[in-house]
């Protein structure tokens, strides 16, 4: 198995269809809350609406710096997500995280281990693989968070 079907497999195990790690993936725990569920903001964490534009910021900037070689998203704009005003917006945001999230997978399973190894953008940022494998660990620690939270809002 080449390095980017690895990376991939792991990439759809969080994002999309896992369920052997974790036991889930985001996309399974986003599809079923109503808008009012997903904004609910609880304790003074982030709502899970918020934390799927989270994670679709830097997974569609990542995917796009792959694609362009230029990396555009910044830290700072990382939670500036519009609001979500009635079901059909939330439920569009569901779909654009899903939709870049079977993207960024598919991307990534067809780089070359040559390109795998290769810089980053810039070498100070490392390798591809390294990026997708930080890339992996914030979109676990973020389900985790996602977990926690509906656990909360559906109790």
């Amino acid at each position: 198995m080449s390095k980017g079907n690895y990376l991939s497999e792991k990439l759809k195990e969080i994002l999309t269809e896992g369920k052997w790690v974790t036991g889930t993936n985001v996309k399974s725990q986003i599809l079923d809350l109503t808008l009012e569920q997903a904004s609910r903001k609880v304790n003074g964490l982030n709502s899970i609406c918020d934390l799927v534009y989270h994670l679709n910021y830097y997974n569609a900037g990542i995917m796009e710096a792959f694609k362009t070689n230029q990396l555009n998203i910044k830290d700072k704009y990382s939670f500036d997500a519009p609001q979500i005003i009635n079901e059909e917006t939330w439920k569009e945001r569901i779909a654009t995280f899903c939709e870049n999230a079977e993207a960024l997978i598919s991307l990534v399973s067809s780089l070359s281990d040559d390109e795998i190894h290769g810089p980053f953008v810039d070498p100070k940022y490392g390798t591809l693989e390294r990026n997708i494998d930080v890339l992996i660990e914030h979109n676990y620690y973020h389900l985790g968070q996602i977990v926690l939270i509906k656990k909360l809002i559906t109790a």
